[in-house]
């Protein structure tokens, strides 16, 4: 399951040295909405790999500037307390699992 949450709560998580992926989104984007249904299957699938979350960059802009993310849906890959990778645009599931196996 892909839990939603704050900023300030991913900042937690990724200082916690786990490996997070995230998926920056918004409600008004398209693409945003087909990738969810992606990575809500994928985080099943990955779920002892990685803690799977999303952030809305509307309601956290700051965070989304510092990353420099500038266009979504960007997922991100934390490792170690820094970011490790990352993939802008909507990826279908096979393309998705595929970037998933190589980072992490």
């Amino acid at each position: 399951m892909v839990k939603e949450m704050s900023g300030r709560e991913l900042d937690e998580l990724v200082s916690q040295k786990k490996t997070v992926v995230c998926d920056f989104w918004a409600g008004w984007c398209g693409p945003c909405r087909m990738l969810s249904p992606v990575m809500e299957t994928l985080s099943e699938e990955f779920r002892e790999r990685a803690e799977f979350v999303k952030v809305n960059v509307d309601d956290n802009g700051d965070l989304a500037a510092s990353l420099g993310i500038f266009s979504i849906p960007d997922v991100y890959i934390f490792a170690d307390g820094e970011v490790k990778t990352h993939n802008l645009g909507y990826l279908p599931e096979d393309a998705m699992r595929e970037f998933l196996e190589e980072n992490l």
